[in-house]
This record gives structure tokens, C-alpha cells and sequence, in this order.
């Protein structure tokens, strides 16, 4: 057996909550254990937070502090801290061992939660505005003169988000739901689960060491959040992950539905795996699929909301399945995460152990072990008199229509149950049993099955993924929620959506519909509206740079008439000959009646109409949004282009010689000689700052 040497603090610390501005709590409470020793790692506090200072101090210091910056600041901030962590991530893993994590299962929890820091650091410098409003279009006429429309904008809420998260990731639980909300500028007041609370702690100080972060924008609670949800109002947000018992509780709490609280759940759910009955065991697909089912009961010891609870399989591969698993799980070594080998730690308490011992019981009644951890032995390392740990366990369910606890009975460890199925619709019918998850996999080779799984299981599941040999050198696996998309699902796993990119942000932000004229929403929207005035400048727009542009500064352009050369020009240097173009007979009996210019040659002359060839601040061109050909361009209409500012965005960022330089999005309409309009985009380009760079 490996000798152990333990982590540093096991001189038990008394873990102090956060609060308004200051580290609150000295008298020892609870003892919080090593999961795998049993050995004493910190304490919770004893005395009781004042919650109304800590929100108070969060909607003044807070929201002040965090509006006091924009998108764009905070964003940057963010991956300054995500910077600043990464250089200190050692000093977590340290303590993360304790929660029974090995080092692979603490990546997930300590990288992943930096990596989400990074992923919406980037997020906001891409996808947000300068200020603190974000103009959600598109703008909708509500007159026929157009002197009256109507959009949406997004502004940060003043209130508190309270984020209460589970003991399974003390790290990315935290940051997962922090990054977002700090973007969007609200402040937050997080509740780690106690067991593992020692970790968030470690993770807390660290933050505040980093400096950049607003005072009021974070607060920690260690150990019950007493009258805090009593206090919340409409301006407030909770977000809850853990299980759904516990999500309902505090969903319903009088306050909360009162006041109309926003309240978000991820809650723990029976997530399936499904195998797809063309797949066979000679398939690749068929090994993927059993290493997915035993990485699912081996990572964090099976203590994911998104691990696989239930395995479908076709009844005639059932029993070559359950031995490729049954030989994978032999495999698996248990003990302590700090010891040689070992691919599994124990679970983060002797209270989830128990808990999990007893749901486990109850499946075993009524369904048949195939696989039993612990009849090859304890843990190879650590304490099993003190530790948590529990065996992997495979269990098989002959009859899954008839047995209604596997579908009902969740155990939040290293189990999982093989369901065989006669038909792929009846799997997809069992997996919808799970009453609503987290997450669905399907492996299969078809994608004909793979479109039709998706179509019935997307009803029931809040995230699917189709693995097959193709995917696998580059899926991220069945249980990793990603930054880009949602993460959450319908019925039992709560209804909330977490992660999600921009739409994460959007849930901190409060939609508003605004209706006036185009130049009181452009001054609203912080962007130029179409049918907004305009400044007219006898400087080109093109000569400004970034800091002496004004969002709505306009060039009118010059004329030019097409003629039939531009076309056989056009046609000539791009290969477009299509028969529109060229073809006399056919274009006239074609909707147009006449031969039309080619859509990019509308686009290519009005960039010849607007552009400014010398030299200046304007450095690059990097792309085109919203690109419309509205009406045809005939042979001898006359097209006229006009320029205008319509959105800046400073993202601080230098060119390799040292130019600071801003985004500016220019607005491009594109009319003809009787004032209609024929082509309209937005072009981006990379513009220099006059000042230099900080």
C-alpha cells in the first residue's frame, strides 16, 4: 500500500464568511473531515451573519462599484483574474485533495472553473458594447412614416444574486455562476455547501488577494443562510444547484414568490446513456460507450449532477456490454486521491456516504448486482473505518417498464444500472422516465437514428450529445457542461438554465422594450438606429480616429449608374456568369423581367462609393453582418451609398507596432435613384486610437 502523505492544514482553520467588506466568524462550529482519513480539516463558524448589512452593502457598495465600470471593463477584469488563479491553482488542488478528488477529477473542478473565467472574459470583450445598456434588436417600425419605432435594451439589474451550489465542485460551482453575473454587472453573496466549504474558502481569499475585484461584487457565506432569501426583492436573483428536494424548498419560500425573486435550478437528475441498437460489439462505438458509462462512475467518485445513472442498451448486446464494463470498473483503483494510482477517491462525506449506501439498498431489491466493488477488497489506500469511500457498483434491471425506482431513485455516487430495451423507441420512452435530466448521450453510427433520438429525447433533456468514432478524439464526454452552451434541463432537473454564453449574462440583466423616435432609441441604445439624424461632416468618416468618432457621424456618397460593362466586368473577374446576369431570354421571363447586376457587385461598387484609399486611421476590414439584397439592381439605375457610425467599442487592445485601436461598426444603406433601398449590411472595421496605447 502507498504511504500517505497528508495536505498542509490539517491544523483545522475556523473558516470565516465574507461580508460586507470584511472576514466575519472566529468560534468553532462544525468539523468539516478529510474525506478520505477522516481527519479534521477546517471548522465553520458559529456566529450568525447580520444578512441585511451584507445585502445592504451589496446594493450601495456593489452595485455602484461594478456600475461604475462597463461590459468591456469587467470583462477585462475577469481574465485578469482568471490569469492572476491560474498562477496560484496549486495552493487549490492542495485542498481539494481533502473533498476525496484526485488530481484529474480536481482539473474539472479547478481548471474548468478558471477556463468558464477565461471563456466569459473573452465572451464579453466579443459580444458586448461599451456602457451598460446592450441594444437587443432588431428595431421595429410601430409607424408608417417611420418617426416611430420600438426595440429592446438590457441593463443591469440593481439587486443581489444569491448563488447557492452543491458540495460536488467547490470551485467551478462558484465561478461558474460568478463570471456571468460579474459581467453583467451584479453583485453576489455565494453559499458553498458546507462539507466542502473549506475549498470555496481557499478559493475566496485568493480572489480578494487578486485586488481587481469591486468591493460589495463577491460575498461568501460559510455554513446557513439564515433570513438571507426573506430579505431578497424584485431587484434580487437566487440561482440553486443540488438536489430537487431541496431546490423546491427554497423555491417555495413566501418571500421568494412574493416578491417575484427570479430563482434558477440545476438540480441532480437520472441522466441516461443510450446505445443505439446498430452499433455492435465489434464497433469502436461500442468501447466508447462502456468507457463513457465507467468515466461517469469513476469521475468525482460518481458526485456529478450530470453523471450517467441509467445505461440503455438492446437486449441482445445487454450481456456483452455489462461484461465490457464489469472488466473496465475491475480496473478502477479506490483510495485515497493523494496515492499512487489511484483513479478514484471517496465520496466528499461520511453523510453522503450513507446516503448513498442506503439508495443504493434500495435499488438492489429489486434489481440484480452484476458488478460489486467492494467484494474485491476496501480502498487500497487511506482509512476505510473514516473515510467515505464506496466501491463502484453495476447493477441490472431485467425489467425497466415494471420497476419504477429505476427510474425514480437517484444514487449520487459511483452506480450506475443497465436497462436493456427490444426497441429503440422504447429506449427513448425509458430514458424520458428519468422524469427530466440534466443530459442525454446517444452512441450510434447512424445518423438517421442519431436525428430521430435527438428529435423524441431534446423534449426531455436539457443537453444531448451524439458520440460516435468521428466526435470521440475531440468530445469533451457526456457529464462536461461547457461555457458556450446551456447547461440545465426541464421537469426534475429543475426547468433553470445555467451557462449558455451570452444568455448567461442576459439572465443577470432586466429586459426593457423602449419605443420613441430612431433618434431618441439611438441615444437610448447607445448605437445609431436607422432613421435616426445623422451628422453630417465634410470630414470623411474614414479620416477620424476612434476617439473623434461620434456614433452617428455620415457620409452621403457620390452617384454612379450601372451599366452593362460593370456586369460583363464583374462577371468576367469573379466567374459568376449566371444566367440573371447574362442571359437576355431567360431574364425576361424571369420575376425581374430584365437582366439584373450581380448582389456582390451592388456591394463591391458601394464600397468603391464610400471607401477612403489613403492611408489613415481605419486599418482593417474584418467581416460584414446582416447582409440584405432588398430590391434588384436593373442595368441604368443609379446607386448611392451612405456611411454611418453605428457602434463603437474600445476592447483596449494594441496591433503588433502599438496601436491602440477600437471596433467601429458602420452602418451601410445602399439606394437607388427613386430612394429605395437595395442593399444594407453593417461593415467592421479595426480603428486606431489618436492617444496611444496605456
Amino acid at each position: 500500500m502507498t504511504e500517505i502523505a497528508h495536505a498542509p492544514h490539517v491544523d483545522a482553520p475556523v473558516l470565516q464568511s465574507h461580508l460586507a467588506g470584511r472576514w466575519f466568524g472566529g468560534k468553532a462550529n462544525e468539523s468539516l473531515l478529510d474525506a478520505a482519513t477522516g481527519v479534521v480539516v477546517a471548522r465553520t463558524h458559529g456566529e450568525t451573519p447580520d444578512f441585511g448589512e451584507a445585502l445592504s452593502h451589496a446594493r450601495a457598495e456593489g452595485v455602484r462599484n461594478l456600475l461604475a465600470l462597463d461590459f468591456q471593463e469587467r470583462a477585462r477584469r475577469l481574465k485578469a483574474l482568471a490569469a492572476f488563479l491560474t498562477e496560484r491553482k496549486e495552493e487549490l488542488y492542495a485542498w481539494s485533495f481533502h473533498t476525496g478528488a484526485t488530481r484529474a477529477d480536481s482539473w474539472i473542478d479547478i481548471e474548468g472553473g478558471i477556463g468558464t473565467l477565461f471563456a466569459y472574459a473573452s465572451l464579453g470583450s466579443r459580444e458586448l458594447p461599451d456602457g451598460n445598456v446592450l441594444h437587443e434588436g432588431p428595431v421595429v417600425s410601430l409607424g408608417k412614416q417611420g418617426h416611430f419605432v420600438g426595440s429592446h435594451i438590457l441593463v443591469p439589474r440593481e439587486g443581489v444574486a444569491v448563488h447557492i451550489n452543491a458540495f460536488n465542485f467547490p470551485v467551478w460551482g462558484l465561478l461558474e455562476k460568478f463570471a456571468p453575473s460579474f459581467v453583467a454587472g451584479m453583485p453576489c453573496i455565494a453559499k458553498p455547501a458546507t462539507s466542502t466549504s473549506y475549498l470555496t474558502w481557499a478559493l475566496m481569499r485568493l480572489m480578494l488577494e487578486y485586488g481587481g475585484l469591486p468591493a460589495g461584487s463577491l460575498q461568501l457565506v460559510i455554513g446557513r443562510t439564515g433570513d438571507l432569501l426573506d430579505r431578497l426583492n424584485g431587484q434580487d436573483s437566487v440561482t440553486f444547484t443540488g438536489s430537487a428536494a431541496t431546490a423546491a424548498l427554497l423555491r417555495g419560500n413566501a418571500n421568494l414568490l412574493a416578491r417575484g425573486v427570479p430563482f434558477n435550478t440545476e438540480a441532480d437528475s437520472l441522466n441516461s446513456a443510450i446505445l443505439a441498437p446498430d452499433v455492435t460489439p465489434n464497433d469502436p462505438e461500442f468501447d466508447l460507450f462502456a468507457a463513457e458509462v465507467v468515466k461517469e462512475m469513476r469521475v468525482k467518485a460518481g458526485q456529478k449532477c450530470t453523471a450517467i445513472r441509467r445505461v440503455l442498451a438492446p437486449r441482445a448486446v445487454a450481456e456483452a456490454l455489462s461484461e465490457r464494463l464489469c472488466s473496465r470498473l475491475a480496473r478502477v483503483v479506490v483510495g485515497d486521491p493523494r496515492g499512487d494510482g489511484v483513479k478514484m477517491g471517496p465520496l466528499a462525506s461520511v453523510a453522503q456516504q450513507a446516503d448513498v449506501l442506503a439508495r443504493m439498498k434500495s435499488l438492489q431489491t429489486v434489481c440484480s448486482t452484476i458488478y460489486d466493488g467492494s467484494a474485491a477488497g476496501g480502498p487500497a489506500s487511506g482509512d476505510a473505518r473514516y473515510g467515505a469511500f464506496v466501491m463502484p457498483t453495476l447493477l441490472l434491471c431485467e425489467r425497466p417498464h415494471e420497476t419504477a425506482a429505476v427510474h425514480d431513485v437517484e444514487v449520487f455516487g459511483p452506480v450506475s444500472t443497465v436497462l436493456p430495451y427490444d426497441d429503440f423507441d422504447e429506449a427513448l420512452a425509458l430514458a424520458a422516465r428519468g422524469q427530466g435530466s440534466l443530459v442525454a448521450s446517444v452512441v450510434t453510427r447512424d445518423p438517421a437514428l442519431a436525428a430521430h433520438a435527438v428529435r423524441r429525447a431534446a423534449v426531455h433533456h436539457g443537453r444531448v450529445l451524439v458520440l460516435d468514432a468521428e466526435a470521440a478524439p475531440e468530445s469533451t464526454g457526456h457529464g462536461s457542461p461547457l461555457p458556450p452552451l446551456k447547461h440545465g434541463g426541464p421537469g426534475r432537473a429543475g426547468g433553470g438554465e445555467e451557462l449558455g454564453g451570452l444568455r448567461a449574462v442576459m439572465h443577470y440583466l432586466q429586459r426593457a422594450a423602449v419605443q420613441g423616435s430612431p433618434t431618441m432609441i439611438s441615444a437610448v441604445a447607445g448605437e445609431y438606429v436607422r432613421g435616426a439624424r445623422v451628422l453630417e461632416s465634410e470630414v470623411h468618416p474614414f479620416r477620424r480616429y476612434y476617439d473623434e468618432l461620434k456614433i452617428g457621424e455620415s457620409l452621403l456618397t457620390h452617384r454612379r449608374t450601372v451599366t452593362e460593362a460593370d456586369i460583363v466586368a464583374f462577371g468576367g473577374l469573379s466567374g459568376d456568369y449566371f444566367y440573371m446576369h447574362f442571359d437576355e431570354v431567360a431574364a425576361r421571363e424571369s420575376q425581374f423581367g430584365q437582366r439584373i447586376a450581380h448582389g456582390y457587385f451592388v456591394l463591391s461598387a458601394a464600397a468603391g462609393l464610400f471607401v477612403s484609399p489613403a492611408p489613415g486611421p481605419v486599418l482593417a476590414n474584418y467581416g460584414l453582418d446582416a447582409l440584405r439584397f432588398i430590391k434588384p439592381v436593373r442595368i441604368g439605375d443609379t446607386i448611392q451609398a451612405r456611411l454611418t457610425c453605428k457602434r463603437k467599442v474600445d476592447r483596449h487592445k494594441s496591433d503588433a507596432q502599438g496601436r491602440r485601436q477600437g471596433v467601429v461598426t458602420w452602418d451601410v444603406e445602399v439606394r437607388n435613384q427613386d430612394d429605395e433601398l437595395v442593399a444594407s449590411y453593417d461593415v467592421l472595421t479595426l480603428v486606431a486610437l489618436r492617444k496611444s496605447a496605456p
